[in-house]
């Protein structure tokens, strides 16, 4: 039997950092991660597969950080965890014993078992498994006519990869809109335009009733009876917490299938801790449960697990995700990162908000120039900020990084409005203009425009 201090059971980019930060925190402990494939896949980098890298091996996480740090490796599956004898048993028999463990299992595709028609051949989700991407890259090569069934990041990121291939993509979405949990109306109406502006046929408000072949896909049927002709499907419904090992285990989940842990990524069990999305994740302004799996929130949280695994070294609790997005759709950027103003109207915020448009050089006139447009989202009550919508060149990527950080801090419109910056003709917008200092201040001034009614001077 194999023994080991720290036991990461996943591969991924949660799995991964939790024992690089447990190696910089606790020194020389002996830490071992259970990965149940050779190589890792870039979770994010996967549509970029189909359309600009062609080959899975340029989308791998490489190993060298984690024997750079000595970390062990081994290349199986753990079929069980015995909470009660604090060991693990894989799929090849091996028997692993820890003193603590961090669950890191991910999530998989969910995959529309109520539609008829769902178990034909060239229908695929989208596993973080390189054989089965590899067998994806050879249909996509060959089809003509690609349908994408979701509207969500990965599917709009996977539609405009094909198409960038010269497919014919159609994209079917049920919800009004594409990547309406992220944005607010007036960027995803211009998200569509350029979509459709470089050739996808959009369907959104559109539900898929069957899919239709002998033993391959030919088309999928929607509601009114519309058949839409395809040699492939590809499906972005989302994803599901792949928690069943922890849940068999005796570990608690809830309702939606994920591990349920405290703000310091703590299961049920003191040993045992989880992170990425196998685990739950709580909304930061409501509290409440949110569906929001991302490889950078599974990030922030293997930095929580591993720190505090043996001991509450660092103080700091997760409060929630903020929901930090970034995508690059046919050349633009977009980012948000908070709440929507659907999303606060729905929980009941006063809100006040400020919008600004310019170009991210100054003069404008120089090589490279790119609008960007943004929309900042406060509290009435207290000027706190509550979401942050970008569109522009590569730079709007970064600023929402800025703004989830502010989010974080609870920085406010007047924080943000004199909020000192770096700017530079040939990288950033004028110094006068520049996007997040400027919707601050329109934020403000549509405030004061209120307060001032009837005000004498």
């Amino acid at each position: 039997m194999k023994k080991t201090d720290l036991l990461v059971i996943g591969g991924s980019a949660g799995g991964i950092l939790s024992a690089m930060t447990a190696r910089k925190v606790y020194g020389d402990i002996d830490i071992t991660i259970i990965r149940d494939t050779e190589k890792v896949m870039v979770p994010c980098g996967i549509p970029y597969i189909y359309g600009t890298l062609h080959d899975t091996n340029k989308n791998v996480i490489p190993d060298a950080g984690i024997n750079e740090a000595k970390i062990n490796l081994m290349v199986d599956k753990v079929v069980k965890i015995d909470r009660a004898e604090k060991t693990v048993i894989t799929e090849s028999n091996e028997t692993v014993a820890y003193k603590k463990l961090i669950i890191a299992t991910g999530s998989l595709p969910i995959v529309p078992t109520f539609i008829p028609g769902h178990d034909l051949e060239n229908i695929y989700g989208v596993l973080k498994n390189q054989n089965y991407l590899d067998r994806l890259l050879e249909k996509v090569q060959a089809a003509n006519n690609v349908t994408v069934i979701g509207g969500g990041f990965i599917g709009v990121e996977f539609a405009e990869q094909i198409r960038l291939l010269g497919k014919n993509v159609t994209l079917i979405e049920l919800a009004d809109a594409c990547l309406w949990q992220a944005f607010d109306k007036s960027f995803t109406d211009d998200i569509e335009a350029s979509m459709k502006e470089n050739g996808i046929k959009l369907m959104t408000g559109t539900k898929v009733t069957k899919f239709i072949g002998t033993k391959a896909v030919e088309a999928v049927e929607v509601e009114g009876g519309e058949q839409i002709p395809t040699d492939l499907v590809i499906l972005g419904l989302g994803v599901k917490p792949n928690a069943e090992l922890a849940k068999n285990a005796g570990i608690t989940t809830n309702s939606k299938g994920a591990i349920i842990v405290d703000q310091y990524t703590r299961t049920n069990d003191p040993d045992i801790f989880a992170v990425g999305d196998c685990a739950m994740k709580s909304c930061f302004f409501t509290g409440q449960d949110v569906p929001v799996l991302l490889a950078s929130t599974a990030a922030m949280e293997a930095k929580i697990a591993g720190s505090n695994a043996f001991q509450l070294r660092l103080v700091r609790a997760n409060k929630g995700t903020i929901s930090a997005f970034s995508t690059k759709i046919f050349g633009k950027t977009v980012a948000a990162a908070g709440i929507t103003e659907s999303k606060a109207n729905n929980e009941g915020f006063a809100t006040m908000i400020g919008e600004f448009s310019t170009l991210d050089r100054h003069p404008g006139s120089l090589p490279g120039a790119q609008k960007t447009t943004i929309k900042l989202m406060f509290s009435k009550c207290s000027g706190v900020i509550l979401g942050a919508q970008i569109s522009g060149g590569e730079g709007v990527a970064e600023m929402i990084n800025v703004l989830s950080l502010a989010i974080q801090k609870g920085a406010t419109a007047t924080e943000l409005n004199t909020m000192q910056v770096a700017t530079h003709p040939l990288v950033t917008a004028s110094p006068i203009a520049y996007p997040v200092n400027a919707a601050a201040m329109n934020a403000i001034a549509t405030n004061c425009k209120h307060l001032n009614e009837g005000l004498v001077i």
